[in-house]
């Protein structure tokens, strides 16, 4: 079962919530995490990503960033910016994007469960951005990136949470420039806290990573690595909020390669007809409307392409779309063996839209682009109880938790 428990949080003072609160560290390169922080020196990104404050030539994963990043945290709670929660609690974290919202209970979750496989994983991580955030927890004492948990619904807990929040005013109530507005709630009464957490031992059997792998991974080996009883007995719990699965939105996550591999776009468009039916749609986008649809841009030219019946597996991997488009496309006709590593291709969350994608393709940056049908949630729960592995970048969650507002101090 589920072991989660409360932790004393590290957050900002009301006042500066807003300016505080920054989109998550991984979301971002370099240059962006500058732009956003620049005029404000309460953004949580002078922590999460403080190569910002040093010079362009300094590497991101160098010794002095990560020293920076706990100087800078010490500076924020030495300036009354951010401060440690009297008592272990509870929170609820609500956001609300363009009018559908969603809330889940933010706690830390058992290091011991990650590794026993309670908490389930549907993705291969990569080294160098796990070793990347092992150093920050070390380096700062401090998880600062939230990890994405969700769970099958349990109507006690969905109840418990709808009234808490009905009954209650939140602590933080702000709408961020993306236009997602953000409310946290404390939990602080002993017998609420008590009641949650029996409700998630005697009810939740397990919970599954949504977004955050490289965190969770993170954050399980980085325990290994503190030496005093304190800092072992608090790094053994990791920071996690948990959804239930009927209030997730999944969206798209989409695919650009650099080039055509040798072909040309007929000899291109005679390999995708052995396995998709083609239709040219011309300079509109499209959007697929359903699972084994994929638009496809190439030469300033929208087409559709769909799956023929037979073309791939029923299995809870080979049905995935992401699973056709690798082994139909990417693979036998692009050349892309190894989306993890190779780097003709890159990946665009759904978020973005699909200008973004026709973007890259007309300037010259990309030569083909593809638009995939979103994976749902209970693919990708069927995907984690089988223990398989998605292909990487399967998944895109929005809204995205913020950073900054709910820290777990383990130093």
């Amino acid at each position: 079962m589920a072991h989660i428990r409360p932790f004393k949080a590290l957050r900002p003072d009301p006042q500066f919530a807003a300016a505080v609160a920054s989109r998550p560290y991984d979301v971002m390169n370099r240059v962006e995490a500058r732009d956003e922080a620049r005029g404000n020196p309460n953004s949580f990104l002078h922590i999460t990503r403080s190569e910002i404050d040093l010079p362009d030539q300094v590497d991101a994963y160098d010794e002095q960033v990560y020293q920076t990043a706990k100087s800078n945290l010490k500076a924020f709670i030495s300036r009354e910016v951010l401060f440690k929660e009297a008592k272990p609690c509870y929170y609820l974290y609500r956001l609300t994007m363009d009018g559908r919202s969603q809330s889940g209970l933010v706690c830390v979750s058992s290091v011991d469960d990650y590794n026993k496989d309670i908490i389930k994983k549907h993705e291969f991580t990569r080294p160098e951005k796990e070793n990347d955030r092992i150093q920050h927890i070390v380096q700062t004492g401090a998880q600062t990136g939230n990890v994405f948990l969700a769970y099958r619904n349990v109507a006690e807990i969905d109840e418990f949470i709808a009234q808490w929040q009905s009954n209650r005013s939140p602590i933080y109530d702000f709408t961020a420039e993306d236009g997602v507005q953000h409310e946290i709630w404390v939990i602080n009464n002993d017998k609420s806290i008590e009641t949650i957490t029996r409700l998630f031992d005697e009810q939740v059997p397990a919970t599954y990573i949504a977004d955050g792998h490289h965190r969770a991974a993170s954050a399980a080996k980085s325990h290994l690595q503190f030496k005093t009883e304190r800092s072992k007995e608090k790094s053994a719990w990791f920071l996690t909020t948990l959804f239930p699965a009927s209030q997730l939105y999944i969206m798209d996550y989409n695919r650009v390669v650099a080039d055509l591999n040798g072909h040309s776009k007929d000899s291109l468009l005679a390999g995708l007809a052995q396995h998709f039916d083609v239709e040219v749609k011309g300079s509109k986008a499209f959007k697929p409307a359903e699972l084994h649809e994929f638009g496809m841009y190439i030469d300033k030219t929208w087409y559709k392409l769909t799956a023929k019946p037979g073309s791939y597996a029923t299995d809870p991997i080979g049905v995935l779309d992401v699973t056709i488009l690798s082994q139909r496309v990417l693979d036998p006709l692009l050349g892309i063996k190894d989306q993890r590593t190779d780097k003709r291709i890159d990946f665009v969350g759904g978020i973005r839209g699909l200008d973004a994608l026709k973007k890259k393709v007309d300037d010259g940056e990309m030569a083909i682009a593809f638009a995939l049908y979103p994976v749902t949630i209970h693919q990708l729960f069927d995907i984690a109880d089988s223990g398989q592995v998605m292909p990487p970048k399967s998944t895109w969650f929005e809204p995205k938790l913020r950073d900054g507002l709910l820290t777990h101090l383990v130093s």
